[in-house]
């Protein structure tokens, strides 16, 4: 990894939590993470142990740099939350109260907040000491939950992000923690506005727009430059309900029985959902069902670091998601989705949340209602019946990629937010930092 250049002082040092970092599916936090690192003063803390499974080469490099809790530092956040309870008992039982009388929908929720306290109580100590001005927390869970209890003890304002499926349903005390952040941050326009929509997050007026950075190596033209014999198809992502991948498999299986020769790779895994068990098990049962075995393959989770080549070989990316009927769960933009894009492919998505922002219908893509598999499986034989607009679409794709997701603009204005938030707590005195 490239060493960091040095900062000027007057820069606000920015305490960034995490539950793990770097982790292997979220190479987007990763790259903003680093590109901020880049232009402020940053130093990540991760409430759990370090998970470097599958992790990019560029993520193991960064690793050493993050100051790591999990269960060897129970003892200390058990002191430090006894020494804020002992300094502070009316603001900590008050705190307390605020954060935890809610019916949570799940033990694993309640267990990560309630370490997420515990840690918080101990990181206010640590932020302290550290010289921290500003404390962020990239998801409004667990780690936004320790930075709201970190600023409260240490008197150190926290900032934080919610997008896709953080806001609906949303955990029963996200309106509190949006209310007590001094910025919230948007990675989409349609999130944007379902933040400042919710009840009691008086979100309207501090919830700022930016959005996610391109992860992969920047590429000079799109490598789509015609289809495969048969062509290839394209699917990426965890396997829970809302990717909509079984609207996928229905859809190729209409292809099929249409007489349209395709092959699809349909790349991830994991996928517990609630009331719905393991959607990963599900689908490969449905590609039994369905008979796809030697149309379809899934070869399981893909590292980072392959995926530029896996995206090259493919002729259409597909990313069918849909809203949970039973929790009203969604993504925002799919980070693979993104990549897809910038890489030239031709995108063919759903309408689901902000998906319509990239995939703009018949611009930059073809748009299709989600659910809908006979839709799905029309979009598809309508680019594979025309190159030329799958050239149209995957060129038009490819620059509004390069265009909204620019890690360079994108960290800048990332960067800014702190910058602006940090001269305003200051009384507006300005800084010589330069972002």
């Amino acid at each position: 990894m490239a060493l960091i250049p040095a900062l000027p002082q007057r820069c606000p040092h920015v305490a960034c939590i995490l539950l793990w970092y770097p982790l292997f599916t979220q190479p987007f936090i990763f790259q903003e993470t680093e590109n901020l690192r880049r232009r402020l003063p940053l130093t990540v803390y991760s409430l759990y142990g370090r998970h470097l499974k599958h992790c990019s080469a560029a993520m193991q490099a960064a690793a050493p740099q993050t100051r790591t809790l999990g269960l060897r530092a129970l003892p200390l956040l058990l002191r430090d939350t006894l020494r804020q309870c002992l300094r502070s008992p009316r603001r900590f039982f008050r705190l307390f109260r605020r954060c935890f009388r809610h019916r949570w929908p799940t033990w694993e929720m309640l267990g990560e907040n309630l370490w997420a306290f515990f840690a918080g109580c101990h990181l206010a100590f640590r932020f302290r000491e550290d010289g921290m001005d500003i404390i962020y927390a990239p998801w409004p869970r667990g780690t936004a939950t320790a930075a709201l209890v970190a600023s409260a003890f240490s008197g150190i304002p926290f900032a934080t992000a919610a997008r896709g499926d953080n806001l609906e349903p949303a955990d029963p005390d996200l309106a509190f923690k949006l209310r007590e952040a001094l910025f919230i941050r948007a990675n989409n326009a349609a999130d944007k506005a379902r933040i400042e929509a919710l009840p009691g997050a008086h979100a309207t007026g501090k919830t700022r727009l930016v959005y996610n950075s391109l992860t992969l190596p920047a590429i000079d033209v799109p490598s789509f430059s015609g289809f495969h014999s048969p062509p290839r198809l394209f699917a990426i992502g965890r396997f829970d309900v809302t990717k909509g991948f079984d609207v996928l498999l229905r859809a190729c299986a209409l292809l099929r029985d249409r007489g349209v020769d395709f092959r699809l790779t349909l790349a991830g895994g994991g996928g517990k959902t609630l009331g719905l068990g393991n959607m990963g098990e599900k689908l490969h049962a449905l590609r039994r069902e369905l008979g796809l075995e030697q149309l379809v393959s899934m070869p399981g989770l893909v590292s980072h670091d392959d995926l530029p080549g896996l995206l090259r070989s493919q002729d259409i990316f597909l990313a069918p998601c849909v809203i949970d009927p039973a929790t009203g769960m969604r993504d925002g933009i799919p980070n693979t989705v993104i990549e897809a894009l910038s890489f030239g492919l031709p995108v063919i998505a759903s309408t689901v949340n902000a998906l319509p922002e990239i995939v703009r219908h018949e611009q930059t893509g073809l748009a299709v209602p989600p659910g809908d598999h006979v839709a799905l499986a029309d979009a598809v034989q309508r680019l594979l019946a025309s190159p030329e607009e799958a050239r149209r679409l995957a060129a038009a794709g490819f620059q509004l990629a390069r265009d909204m997701f620019s890690p360079e603009a994108n960290a800048r204005r990332l960067a800014e937010l702190f910058l602006h938030a940090d001269n305003e707590r200051q009384g507006g005195r300005d800084s010589s930092c330069a972002v």
